[in-house]
């Protein structure tokens, strides 16, 4: 087996245990697919989540971080139906497994799917799930339609953007709330409707809107339950909301875990190709450097989007 360059941690923690070293190419079993990695997009919260350091009570480490990802198709599993070796592709690897910081990675190949053609490797890494994730709140679990109105909580965050996005190219009305700076931001992601949390009251609208998801935070403020007609769906991406509050204002009220489906990510890359969907990219480091890009979670945000690693130039 051959060796590759990695980030890695051998013990739980925060970005300080991270260190970029020698590591085993990763296994490829049934129905996985070998890639061959060009960039890998990271999420801050992950060293924070239990599945990426135990798994059915088993300690994982050494692991790998980073689970978006766009490269090369080298190698083919037993049974990996619907791409060939040499396919660009992008995708998601599980939660619970190793990722993609690192010069392979290992992953179902219903995992991924032909990237955007039309922007670089490190865009098409960046999109992965906030898209995907904007896309199952939308599409799978509020079931959008034209006209109705959606209330997105922070559009102007990695999901947020998605979200603001999405829901346009759908047809619906679009308000968001945002922070002062991010006011033309999200006006020029299709928001009609931007509500300034610094200047005023998110209690602006009540019993309004048809769909609002929170794409802020864990705590979900009264007012989104409130904002939503009798009927409404409120859906959260940080933990399930309260159920009480849900009964309080007969609303649904319902939470998530994304998942990866081919098909979900081969309409993604047509709508990033078609020019529906602009992908922000906030900050890029050499992989080499994947602990600070790690660290650099914990300063002001100045640019939109994802921070992505580079793995080839």
């Amino acid at each position: 087996m051959g060796r590759m360059m990695a980030l890695r941690a051998h013990a739980r923690g925060g970005p300080e245990v991270l260190a970029y070293e020698s590591a085993p190419w990763p296994t490829v079993g049934a129905g996985d697919v070998l890639v061959s990695v060009d960039a890998a997009a990271i999420t801050f919260d992950e060293l924070s989540w239990p599945e990426t350091w135990v798994v059915g009570g088993v300690d994982r480490t050494p692991v790998i971080p980073s689970h978006e990802f766009s490269g090369v198709v080298v190698a083919l599993g037993d049974g990996a139906t619907g791409l060939s070796v040499g396919d660009e592709v992008f995708g998601l690897v599980p939660f619970d497994r190793d990722g993609a910081a690192a010069e392979y990675v290992s992953v179902p190949a219903t995992s991924v799917s032909a990237r955007p053609r039309t922007v670089s490797h490190v865009v098409a890494a960046a999109a992965v799930l906030p898209a995907l994730t904007a896309w199952e709140a939308l599409v799978d679990h509020a079931a959008v339609e034209p006209g109705q109105r959606v209330l997105v909580h922070g559009g102007a965050g990695g999901v947020g953007s998605f979200l603001v996005q999405l829901a346009t190219a759908l047809g619906a009305s679009v308000t968001s709330t945002v922070r002062t700076r991010d006011v033309e931001y999200v006006r020029a992601l299709g928001a009609e409707r931007v509500i300034n949390t610094e200047q005023e009251s998110l209690n602006a609208e009540t019993g309004v809107f048809d769909v609002v998801i929170d794409a802020v935070g864990r705590d979900v403020p009264e007012a989104l339950f409130a904002a939503l007609r009798r009927g409404g769906r409120l859906i959260t991406l940080q933990e399930p909301p309260s159920a009480e509050m849900a009964d309080k204002y007969g609303v649904t009220a319902l939470f998530f875990i994304v998942t990866a489906e081919r098909v979900r990510l081969a309409r993604l890359a047509a709508m990033i190709d078609g020019g529906k969907l602009k992908v922000a990219v906030a900050a890029t480091f050499p992989l080499a450097e994947g602990r600070a890009a790690y660290e650099s979670g914990a300063f002001r945000r100045l640019h939109p989007g994802k921070t992505v690693l580079i793995v080839r130039f």
